[in-house]
């Protein structure tokens, strides 16, 4: 297979784009790929560590307020769907997979103005503004929560699930990774808290309010990572507590595949890449949406979760250490809640989503071709 998979700004698109990749290349080795994203996203320094064959486009986004900027973005768009045609022309691709992201929507559209196939692989329960520009254009939609479908035009979607899901289980497979590293118990019930890779100021701030008392938990344990930019200052106040042998303090987790199967409960937001891992691996979360994300998505995204008793939603109005105490140690406290909540976590997973993507693909390729045959 020829594909050019275009998706950028953030890590949830990026990631499921690379899943993808890695099961393609399981399927077909011999496949031929092309990752195209911005110069300004994150895929920069994340996907030419892969070796695969990467070029970039100038994009921005729209200003949700009245803007002159909103001209300048507009014509960057043009420019950038000029450039997308004369790579896809140079490429020739049998497929073209956006995962979101302004990038991908200049791609995306050019593939579609020339007639290739294209497939849109939405994360979210509720669809960001680019991919509802691309659907009526695309030849299918994949989606990763059921939400989502009603926002598409129905005959184009097909429920796979978010492709980082089926990657993590893989990884979780071959995990070696001890608590005995971290000097922790194995056997004890342990909470993973994590504010995404940059950390997050009001959870670091409600773990400060609370370590201290939970280190007289002895039955409970908690990896705590900050963030690297919090972490300087997280460290000074955890300083000030003194010996917590229990909480283990980490700027950040670069094994977090290898971490996740040890854990018993995670604390965190509600990206989609980061609820396709844990639904995949049936982890039981306490869930903090990002309020500064469009359309509030993390929030819908984590309610579809509790309403099948997965998790619990904590909203940034409602966190506070006292809240955060006490809902944590309570859950990770009662084994029969906590797989009640793994159980259903599961339930809502997609262990195989990579390949369901890939055989979409495939699908996808084979009636264009039969369709071009008539």
């Amino acid at each position: 297979m020829r594909i050019i998979v275009s998706g950028g700004g953030t890590g949830g698109h990026i990631y499921p784009g690379l899943a993808l990749i890695d099961s393609l290349l399981k399927h077909e080795p011999d496949s031929q790929i092309l990752y195209v994203g911005s110069f300004r996203g994150l895929e920069g320094s994340i996907v030419p560590k892969t070796g695969i064959e990467f070029k970039q486009l100038a994009v921005q986004g729209f200003s949700r307020s009245l803007s002159l900027n909103n001209f300048k973005t507009i014509s960057m768009f043009l420019k950038a769907v000029r450039a997308s045609k004369k790579i896809i022309a140079e490429f020739k691709p049998d497929i073209v997979l956006g995962t979101g992201g302004y990038v991908s929507g200049a791609v995306l559209y050019a593939a579609q103005r020339l007639k290739i196939p294209t497939v849109i692989n939405e994360q979210n329960s509720i669809a960001g503004m680019t991919n509802k520009f691309l659907s009526r254009g695309a030849d299918k939609i994949a989606i990763s929560f059921p939400h989502a479908a009603g926002q598409f035009p129905k005959s184009k979607v097909v429920m796979t699930g978010n492709p980082r899901g089926q990657q993590v289980v893989e990884s979780s497979k071959a995990a070696t990774f001890s608590l005995t590293e971290l000097k922790l118990d194995p056997k004890k019930p342990t909470a993973l808290i994590f504010g995404g890779s940059g950390g997050a100021l009001r959870i670091n701030q409600a773990v400060i309010g609370f370590a201290h008392r939970f280190s007289k938990n002895k039955d409970l344990q908690v990896i705590f990572v900050s963030g690297k930019k919090y972490y300087p200052s997280v460290k000074k106040e955890f300083d000030k507590l003194g010996r917590l042998d229990n909480v283990r303090l980490l700027p950040y987790l670069d094994n977090m595949d290898q971490v996740l199967p040890r854990i018993s409960l995670l604390v965190c937001r509600s990206g989609a890449t980061t609820l396709a891992e844990i639904t995949s691996l049936g982890i039981p979360s306490i869930l903090i949406p990002s309020p500064n994300v469009t359309a509030n998505h993390q929030e819908k995204n984590a309610r579809q979760l509790e309403t099948v008793g997965a998790c619990e939603v904590i909203t940034e109005d409602q966190l506070s250490a006292a809240k955060l105490y006490h809902d944590m140690t309570e859950i990770l406290s009662d084994e029969s809640k906590l797989n009640q909540m793994g159980q259903a976590a599961k339930k809502l997973g997609h262990p195989d989503a990579a390949d369901r993507l890939y055989a979409l693909l495939v699908e996808v390729i084979d009636e264009r071709k039969k369709s071009d045959k008539k």
